[in-house]
């Protein structure tokens, strides 16, 4: 298992499968084990995935101090990954909270991401809210089905700020293209993986400067994608079209009737919007 030392002595692992130039791969959760990246739908095929383990997952150290797993703290890590790959510019992915990390990374080192995909993102980083009906709206294209009813009324707790533990467990389907025994069983890993403790960090207050992300975002005039799934609750395409556009010339991709793990839902579909884009 490869491994490299933070800027604070923590040691770090690191997974690369396939071919081809390096895409370095941020996991979200938060903070879960980058396992569930997988191949990213067959995109090894066209890239070598670096997958990070962040500090406290997978194959990581737990470091000594529990306010560095916030997410600005763990920048360092990213930056100490690209220093120990020897790489001057790094092409890099990150997938819901994990695009958080990719967008504190960018702001702090804009000269050395040659190329950012950013898959149904997480959009705290950069300020952006999603409102109650986009969610809504993106969950009632699955209107029929037969968990249907109880999982919309539980989401409708949820967005109106009445949320419960047994609820938000009740949300999970409108994460997921198809609802099905694999959707379900990754839906239970997740909890598994996750680093509970450290999420709780992650996002903490004074994690981020949306106003600095932003200007830094206005400023990058390198190849940008964003990533949607169009059944995605957690992050419509209203809001990663709103992720989009606060770049010059950011591409936008929609998976139709994919959710918030869109290799998941078509394979084929993803590998070559993300691997056509690197090209």
């Amino acid at each position: 298992m490869p491994s490299f030392r933070a800027p604070d002595g923590t040691p770090l692992a690191y997974h690369a499968s396939g071919s081809g130039a390096p895409l370095l791969c941020l996991p979200g959760g938060p903070l879960q084990d980058s396992a569930y990246l997988g191949d990213l739908g067959g995109l090894a095929a066209h890239r070598t995935l670096i997958r990070l383990d962040l500090r406290g997952t997978g194959a990581s150290a737990v470091p000594e101090d529990p306010a560095s797993y916030r997410c600005d703290r763990l920048v360092g890590d990213v930056e100490a990954l690209r220093a120990h790959l020897g790489l001057d510019t790094v092409d890099l992915l990150g997938h819901s909270a994990g695009a958080n990390l990719a967008a504190l990374y960018l702001t702090r080192h804009p000269e050395r991401v040659a190329r950012l995909v950013l898959v149904t993102p997480g959009a705290a980083a950069a300020g952006i809210d999603t409102a109650p009906e986009e969610r809504l709206a993106a969950a009632r294209l699955r209107a029929g089905l037969p968990w249907f009813a109880e999982a919309y009324a539980a989401l409708e707790d949820v967005t109106a700020g009445r949320g419960t533990a047994e609820s938000f467990g009740k949300v999970a389907p409108f994460f997921h293209g198809t609802w099905d025994a694999a959707a379900r069983e990754r839906h239970a890993a997740s909890d598994r993986e996750r680093n509970g403790a450290g999420a709780a960090v992650y996002g903490g207050e004074g994690a981020y400067d949306p106003a600095a992300t932003r200007a830094a975002f206005a400023e990058f005039g390198r190849p940008v994608l964003v990533v949607a799934g169009e059944g995605d609750a957690n992050t419509p395409p209203p809001t990663a079209e709103a992720y989009a556009k606060l770049f010059p010339s950011a591409g936008f991709a929609v998976l139709a009737e994919g959710g918030h793990f869109p290799w998941h839902d078509d394979a084929e579909w993803f590998a070559a919007t993300v691997a056509g884009f690197l090209r």
